[in-house]
């Protein structure tokens, strides 16, 4: 492992809880209806734990019933970056934060209008910026 990749994950460990380092990092998953963000209904932005960027708007999470938040858009186009994932014997598409790469969740094609597009994310990746 090359030194800033050292430095980089000591960086990491150092301003993410265990949990959310094996979620966000180690491209972990938390159980299903156990995060923090699961039922929330408050008005807000839903930013990267990690970097803080700006990724969900609230309005855009709906109850899809699978245990995780769920949201039919992104934010801002090109801030969610996808990538094949064939681990644990599916094909799926996994999504990162495209700034710092957090591991935010998965994206599935059975959400509802206007865009079809279930983004299911880890509560542990995100950190909700609420409207006041």
């Amino acid at each position: 492992m090359a030194d800033s990749q050292k430095d980089d994950e000591a960086q990491w460990r150092a301003k993410l809880s265990p949990e959310e380092y094996r979620i966000c990092r180690e491209k972990g998953t938390e159980r299903p209806f156990t995060g923090e963000y699961c039922h929330e209904k408050a008005d807000g932005t839903y930013a990267c734990k990690c970097c803080g960027h700006p990724l969900f708007d609230a309005a855009s999470k709906y109850d899809a019933g699978c245990g995780w938040p769920s949201f039919y858009q992104g934010l801002s186009e090109g801030d969610i970056a996808e990538h094949p994932d064939v681990s644990h014997g599916m094909i799926r598409t996994e999504i990162t934060c495209a700034h710092c790469g957090c591991h935010l969740g998965h994206v599935f094609e059975d959400g509802p209008a206007p865009t079809g597009l279930r983004y299911c994310v880890n509560s542990a990746s995100l950190t909700l910026k609420k409207k006041v």
